[in-house]
């Protein structure tokens, strides 16, 4: 029996650089998904170890659904819009390389998708979050808190409409860009955000967003978005600082 969401073609893209530890889970996590009708794209900046090795052992597994870029690049964001770029489906999910995904995640955001069809919609759930293979957290922040927190990137599904006609990742935020396109998109009042209230992503904590770099980014993006006062803004930054000079990162 045909899903009624089946006509629905989705994009998934992963960027990678050096991910020979992890990425073949998120390779699997996203040849087991019960949902068939996809794409997708990987994305290498050039790894330098075994990463693009095993990308290409599970080529043929995917039965031509992969399609493969390995060339240097500008930093993820930049790798990112690349594979927007190249994604030739109504709807488009990005799963970094040490995450992954539930088996049914594309199944369940197209069918939540498919009851409204919006041109511009930005889907998203539930995030598992995992510190040295140990679960740590499962959370949802809802989109209308985006001042104050960003949503779970991860498990979004954001329609290409919303890309082509907004605007992607902007390149001069190294760490936060996927929360500075959040918090653009939110601000145009033209796009949907769909909370779904399901698993969809698994996270590694750590990388540039967990670095106090990342995190002072993060707070410049609140400020300038009126999440924070500049008293408590600058009170944050300098604690920030202080900390990264004691602990070095």
């Amino acid at each position: 029996m045909k899903q009624q969401n089946g006509d629905i073609f989705v994009s998934v893209i992963t960027v990678c650089y050096n991910s020979e530890k992890t990425i073949e889970r998120t390779l699997q996590s996203v040849l087991q998904q019960t949902y068939q009708n996809y794409e997708y794209i990987i994305i290498d900046g050039k790894s330098q170890d075994d990463t693009l090795r095993i990308v290409k052992s599970y080529e043929e597994k995917f039965c031509g659904k992969m399609r493969i870029v390995s060339e240097p690049d500008n930093g993820i964001y930049d790798a990112m819009n690349k594979g927007i770029r190249m994604a030739s489906g109504e709807l488009i999910g990005m799963i970094n390389s040490d995450d992954y995904y539930e088996t049914d995640a594309i199944e369940v955001m197209t069918k939540e998708y498919s009851k409204e069809r919006e041109k511009y919609a930005i889907l998203y759930g539930f995030q598992r979050n995992y510190e040295e293979e140990k679960e740590i957290s499962c959370v949802l922040y809802h989109h209308d808190c985006l001042k104050r927190q960003m949503i779970t990137h991860p498990t979004c599904f954001v329609t290409k409409a919303v890309y082509e006609d907004f605007g992607a990742f902007n390149l001069k935020y190294k760490s936060s860009a996927d929360y500075e396109f959040m918090m653009r998109i939110y601000d145009t009042g033209k796009v949907h955000f769909y909370p779904v209230y399901r698993v969809i992503a698994n996270f590694q904590m750590g990388g540039m967003s967990s670095s106090q770099i990342g995190y002072r980014e993060t707070l410049a993006l609140q400020y300038k978005h009126g999440g924070l006062s500049k008293s408590r803004y600058i009170r944050t930054v300098i604690k920030s600082r202080i900390y990264e000079m004691i602990h070095g990162r």
